[in-house]
């Protein structure tokens, strides 16, 4: 019951004139803003630990306003996917260096994109579905049932393979094999255990090692890509060139080296586009020590 009404609500926004759902999907954001709850707490605290020496107070507060507006104008937007089809894709959407993932895809071993929780990363998903065909990626499961359907109707609607992240290194390479778009999303709090530490925003961020671990081994093409709402009002999304892996016959260091590397280029993105970052994740929970109590 809890699926289809949000669904159905989803379907109602999309028919809302997307002038209008970017107005109201602002205001949602500046209400939320104002509100005394705990993720904007942590939204606002990891924007003044990282770009605190470049930002004053207040200016701090209104980039954590305008972050929790950009969201509210993306749920807005993330509706207009039950809308989308290839031959009104470029209402929404721009795809930019189509290009470089051609040429990657041409060597027949696969392609990972490289991507974050920026913009509005569910449009990457829906876009190369439409123009490929054979995108997956890995999806955590979502704490209400409701919602998780809903994200997971979203994902499929295009034919998105979903990989369940308990199964994800072994369906990622499975997918791979198939020469079939892995998409990835590299800006996650990961655990001692799964990542190697690197430096993200002049601070040492537990980083997911497992696509730099793939990449050595199966020397899959690795392609940035990046979903950001331009002055026109549409997310372009960009997709850069391959990324060429760092490789010098140290294992251990190449990991680090190279998920350090996809992590510079995603911080680039978040440098240049403070506002449409999920400042609200605890990118920084893993401590690179233990603390004593």
């Amino acid at each position: 019951m809890g699926y289809w009404i949000i669904r159905t609500i989803f379907q109602i926004m999309a028919c809302i004139p997307l002038g209008l759902g970017r107005f109201l999907g602002k205001t949602l954001g500046i209400f939320i803003s104002l509100l005394p709850f705990k993720r904007l707490k942590v939204s606002l605290d990891n924007i003044q630990n990282t770009l605190g020496g470049s930002l004053t107070g207040p200016e701090a507060s209104r980039l954590n306003r305008r972050v929790y507006m950009h969201f509210g104008q993306a749920l807005f937007e993330l509706s207009r996917i039950f809308r989308m089809n290839n031959k009104n894709l470029d209402k929404y959407i721009v795809l930019e260096g189509e290009d470089n993932l051609t040429k990657a895809l041409a060597k027949g071993k696969g392609v990972f994109l490289l991507s974050a929780h920026i913009g509005n990363w569910e449009m990457i998903t829906a876009a190369v579905s439409i123009r490929y065909g054979r995108l997956s990626a890995i999806a955590s499961t979502q704490h209400s049932p409701a919602v998780d359907r809903l994200i997971k109707t979203i994902r499929t609607r295009f034919g998105m393979e979903v990989i369940p992240k308990k199964q994800g290194l072994k369906m990622m390479i499975s997918a791979v094999k198939r020469n079939r778009i892995v998409g990835i999303l590299l800006d996650l709090n990961s655990k001692w255990d799964q990542g190697v530490f690197v430096d993200f925003l002049g601070r040492p961020a537990c980083t997911n090692k497992s696509l730099a671990v793939m990449v050595l081994k199966m020397d899959t093409p690795v392609i940035p890509a990046f979903s950001i709402r331009e002055k026109d009002g549409l997310y372009h999304i960009y997709l850069g060139e391959e990324i060429k892996p760092i490789r010098t016959g140290d294992r251990t260091m190449d990991i680090e080296e190279n998920t350090a590397l996809f992590t510079r280029i995603i911080e680039a993105q978040v440098r240049k586009n403070p506002d449409q970052w999920l400042w609200v994740h605890r990118r920084w929970k893993t401590l690179p020590y233990c603390p004593l109590h």
